[in-house]
């Protein structure tokens, strides 16, 4: 999956701005940016996002350039065949094609931004389909072309404890949205938890009201079962991709019990990453914090 975050931010704040939209279409090899990667380039120079990495996004802008004055769309081939691969080329050894097109009706319509936002927002999908022969997009999901913006990942970490400081900073590295959920006023501060949302709600309730999708995670580590197991059954009843727990695996032998004389099925209750995190043998809140990020973006990722 293409992160495309923050090219979708700045085409909200540049609209009505004479635009143009490279996009990654195709791989192979070595390719530093992964396909349906986006990078939006401004009338006035200015650009957001990444199609390489930086290894041809200056023959991309002087492209960009012309599109954005009036030439149609274009599809760029990069590689190693030529003398100018460290000028212009990737001499990493991939290959990619590059589409690159106006922001306009006749291209990128600037209205599929707003749907994909819009859809984002509600926690669902959205898929663009191109012709890459006329460089057209359109809504759908048939085309030469087909790119599909997931929902904003999103953390939920039950228990503002040490582990939930180191991991609410690596997920936002990670362009994760991070919210600390404790009932506990004196645990819960902007000065332990600069820049994330904090929610004093009793966990099920805040989980319930924040409708975890398929983007979502959620992590009790709070390790007091008043908190941690409403807030495990309410995750238990959403889509969310990955719920994990701290523990022990003779404390969640024993957490295993109580979910199910709370009448949570084996199936759900098989869905808990217990102990949480890969088993990297981590050592104190940092290390333990990195091996629950690992384990969380790879059931993102669709690996677990």
């Amino acid at each position: 999956m293409a992160d495309n975050d923050s090219v979708l931010a700045a085409a909200a704040q540049w609209a009505g701005a004479p635009l143009a939209l490279a996009t990654v279409v195709s791989t192979w090899g070595s390719a530093p940016r992964p396909r349906g990667s986006h990078m939006l380039v401004h009338g006035d120079g200015r650009f957001e996002g990444s199609v390489s990495g930086g290894c041809v996004e200056s023959d991309i802008l002087a492209t960009a350039a012309q599109v954005i004055a009036g030439a149609p769309a274009v599809l760029k081939h990069y590689g190693v065949a030529d003398d100018a691969a460290w000028e212009v080329g990737l001499p990493c050894g991939g290959k990619i094609d590059v589409l690159v097109q106006p922001v306009r009706d006749a291209g990128f319509p600037p209205a599929l931004f707003a749907a994909i936002g819009e859809a984002r927002a509600r926690g669902e999908a959205f898929s663009i389909a191109t012709d890459l022969a006329s460089g057209q997009s359109r809504e759908g999901s048939e085309g030469d072309f087909v790119n599909r913006y997931d929902p904003p990942r999103r953390l939920l970490i039950v228990g503002a404890v040490q582990i939930a400081q180191a991991l609410a900073g690596l997920a936002r590295e990670l362009g994760i949205a991070v919210t600390v959920i404790d009932p506990r006023a004196r645990f819960l501060t902007e000065e332990r938890f600069p820049g994330v949302t904090l929610d004093d709600r009793w966990p099920d309730e805040a989980i319930e009201a924040l409708k975890p999708d398929p983007a979502t995670a959620i992590v009790t580590l709070s390790h007091d079962i008043k908190i941690d197991d409403p807030a495990l059954i309410a995750g238990l009843a959403s889509p969310a991709a990955y719920v994990g727990s701290l523990g022990s695996r003779r404390s969640h032998a024993a957490r295993i019990e109580r979910l199910k004389a709370a009448g949570v099925g084996e199936d759900a209750i098989a869905r808990i990453d217990a102990p949480v995190g890969l088993d990297i043998g981590a050592i104190g809140p940092a290390e333990i914090a990195l091996s629950i990020a690992a384990a969380m973006v790879g059931a993102f990722n669709g690996r677990r």
